[in-house]
């Protein structure tokens, strides 16, 4: 019984199987010589890369689906896709010549078009082996460091996005073909994150407000961000397209090649461009996209050039600098072009050690103050936890006179260099309001003290020729600086400086012009009619604004616009006259404007009586006569102060409100008054500060101008003009001693009340 059951035939089974695997094996074979990349491109199995790049282009965009209405034009176009992915690696390219393969163990065509397989948004992806669910209930904890919030993007991504470009990519958690493509984009983040490339994702079903603003509506969809501007990627999902599109966001003339006979060129440069010089000495003869990132980053202060090692044009350079052409150099040079000031050298260059490299030498030795960014950055204010810095200015003209001036103060900063002085110069012609402010002197010493532009200065007597004598006396006074840090007695108020290195306006219309074509092409060219149609919107409007108008002055009569335009010629005409009458208003300037309210009998319990706790209220006591004098000169010297918002600035006119300032000197009890100063009824030019809460206040006392006021040999309003001239002059040092809290405070049992007639009695607290 037992012999019946065995199977009859014990050897057929092996030899089945052994037909079946050679059977399989021959329609392998046979699948991967239909699916041949050399004939699907075209080339021949010779073809260079150029060649091979050239005809994928011309293929893709005959195949592509969105374009191509055929079919086949889908399944026509990955072919395409994988073969150009095949061929433009060269591992890849010989892997398949030797063995006819695409990747290492997967013979090409095996997995093409075997179960679902999704193309939109012009992304391909072979989906023929899904190994996870439908709704996945996890997400990958590698990419929650790269998700992108709406507020996040706007306040750090996209100012970020001048210094850096980013890759940002559009997912979903339901999505197939993001699945697919994450492999790839892990790989790329890999590679192009520690070169610094800025990461990002964005969840469309979480984040679609962020998602609409960058123009994103389907999922994947991949973004190139540089320069606040958005691109999208078209191509094929793999790592030498991804790279290629990083690259191609990058401006074009980053990095300049240098050679034997361009070298001096670029070096003598620095003057014009009043930035540094970085050469770069490397083997491989196309610039690195790590050096290419690093230039777009400090593209603003550094001037950067690449040099071949390879090459044999380059030798003269390479001999001259002994460079050692085993690892890659960096030179930096700044006004001296034979010798460079910095020099590194590793092979294996990281970008943390070029941004260093790069971020201490951004400045030349002597800089030109070209713009208020670079003051900024070489002069900053004073902090009150910080050492003091203090910046040594040449005032100079771009003649060739001034020449050895110029070099004379360059050879000074550099033997006197120190961590609390910056040396730089400035051209007269071209900051004409900031020469002015500091009173036209050729060498000052400064500090900055608020944003707002107030500085202390001392200007450097003598002048400045580059003499001996010259250098000596500067020497001394930035010696007798460092001891005593009230040599600087003088203050001003410095105008914003003129940016010399901006592009005029037409180029920069023409640049924006540029973009907008640019955006226009690749919106037309991949149909993203979703984010045409504002720009179609407004060019079309615009266009029927302008037929519109010619069309009505077409058909409208000659004689219909003379009533018209001799009606407004009548009515222009009381304006002119108007405009020609000297002015009298006492409006200050506009960038000085500060709110001041009058102290009146309906404000004064709001303003001061009744003042929230820890307000203070900063008050100027004037005269009809000196009342347009005083308030342009009062808002010059607290417009640093008025962004605060515990201060309030007010006026009180003496004519009106004859007995307040006695009365309240009186209540103070102060023992320095005499009987003298409190009968004094010339109280023009006194600020006070006043706490109504707590009833004390801090008293400012004018400067004395020397004038006699009982003077009758000059009219009373020249008088007045001169005082006033010079009244606050220290207002603005007094402020700054009552925002740190130094100033002496007088208390007051009661404040006196505004009316003239009860100006021994109080208010009411």
């Amino acid at each position: 019984m037992t012999a019946s059951s065995a199977d009859p035939h014990p050897r057929i089974r092996p030899l089945l199987l052994a037909m079946f695997l050679l059977i399989l094996s021959v329609s392998l074979v046979k699948a991967a010589s239909e699916y041949d990349p050399y004939k699907i491109l075209g080339v021949s199995r010779s073809a260079s890369q150029a060649e091979i790049k050239r005809a994928y282009k011309n293929l893709a965009r005959e195949w592509h689906p969105d374009k191509n209405k055929d079919p086949k034009a889908e399944d026509m176009f990955i072919k395409v896709s994988k073969s150009y992915e095949v061929l433009s690696n060269e591992e890849r390219r010989s892997n398949f010549d030797r063995y006819g393969q695409m990747d290492d163990n997967q013979p090409f065509g095996q997995s093409q078009h075997h179960g679902f397989r999704s193309f939109h948004n012009s992304f391909y992806f072979d989906e023929s082996f899904f190994h996870f669910p439908r709704y996945p209930e996890y997400r990958d904890f590698a990419d929650s460091k790269y998700m992108l919030q709406h507020a996040q993007f706007n306040s750090d991504v996209l100012p970020d996005s001048y210094k850096r470009p980013y890759l940002i990519q559009v997912t979903y958690e339901s999505c197939f073909a993001c699945f697919h493509i994450k492999p790839v984009w892990k790989e790329v983040v890999k590679e192009l994150e520690p070169l610094g490339v800025g990461i990002g994702i964005v969840d469309l079903g979480y984040e679609r407000r962020l998602a609409s603003q960058l123009g994103a509506h389907r999922a994947p969809s991949i973004i190139g961000l540089v320069n606040g501007r958005v691109t999208f990627f078209h191509q094929a999902v793999v790592r030498e397209h991804l790279r290629q599109f990083v690259e191609d966001l990058l401006p074009q003339k980053l990095v300049e090649k240098i050679t034997d006979n361009n070298y001096m060129t670029f070096l003598e440069n620095w003057h014009a461009e009043n930035k540094p010089s970085l050469l770069l000495f490397d083997q491989v003869p196309v610039v690195p996209l790590l050096y290419k990132l690093t230039a777009f980053a400090f593209r603003d202060y550094v001037r950067f050039g690449y040099v071949d090692q390879g090459e044999t044009y380059n030798s003269r350079l390479l001999r001259q600098f002994n460079i050692n052409t085993y690892a890659p150099t960096m030179l930096l040079f700044k006004e001296d072009t034979v010798k460079p000031v910095d020099i590194i050298q590793a092979r294996g260059m990281k970008r943390q050690i070029m941004d260093e490299f790069v971020s201490n030498n951004k400045f030349l030795q002597v800089p030109r103050l070209a713009s208020q960014q670079i003051f900024d950055e070489l002069c900053p204010v004073k902090q009150f936890h910080r050492r003091r810095k203090y910046c040594v200015l040449l005032i100079t003209g771009e003649d060739s006179a001034f020449l050895p001036g110029n070099k004379a103060f360059l050879d000074f900063a550099t033997v006197n260099k120190k961590d609390v002085l910056r040396f730089a110069y400035v051209y007269q012609r071209q900051q004409q309001p900031l020469c002015q402010a500091l009173f036209q002197s050729q060498v000052v010493i400064l500090e900055r003290r608020s944003q707002a532009g107030k500085v202390l200065f001392r200007c450097v007597s003598g002048g400045w020729n580059g003499s001996n004598e010259d250098k000596y006396h500067l020497h001394e006074q930035l010696e007798l600086l460092q001891k005593d840090p009230t040599y600087l007695s003088s203050d001003a108020t410095l105008p914003e400086l003129n940016n010399e290195m901006a592009p005029i306006f037409i180029i920069q219309w023409m640049n924006a012009a540029y973009d907008y074509i640019l955006q226009i092409y690749d919106d037309l060219l991949y149909s993203n009619w979703s984010e045409m149609m504002p720009i179609l919107s407004l060019i079309f409007s615009a266009l029927f604004i302008l037929f519109g108008t010619v069309i009505i002055q077409a058909f409208s009569e000659p004689g219909e616009n003379e009533p018209r335009q001799s009606k407004s010629k009548t009515q222009t005409k009381p304006e002119e006259d108007a405009s020609s009458r000297p002015s009298t208003s006492s409006r200050a300037p506009k960038k000085d404007f500060v709110e001041v309210t009058e102290l009146t009998d309906v404000t004064y319990t709001s303003n001061l009586v009744r003042l929230r706790p820890g307000h203070l209220n900063v008050v100027l006591v004037l005269t009809n006569a000196s009342k347009n004098a005083l308030l342009r000169k009062f808002a010059k010297e607290v417009f640093s102060f008025s962004g605060t918002e515990t201060l309030h600035f007010s006026f009180l006119n003496a004519d009106k409100h004859v007995h307040w300032m006695p009365s309240l000197l009186r209540s103070a009890r102060q023992p320095s008054h005499s009987d003298e100063e409190e009968e004094s009824t010339d109280y023009t030019g006194h600020v006070l500060a006043l706490n109504g809460h707590k009833k004390y206040f801090c008293l400012f006392r004018p400067v004395f101008t020397g004038d006699d006021p009982n003077d009758s040999s000059r009219g009373a309003g020249r008088a007045t003009s001169i005082e006033v001239h010079h009244k606050l002059d220290k207002l603005g040092l007094w402020m700054e001693r009552l925002m740190e809290g130094t100033l002496p405070r007088l208390h007051v049992p009661a404040w006196p009340v505004l009316g003239d007639a009860a100006s021994n009695t109080s208010a009411e607290s």
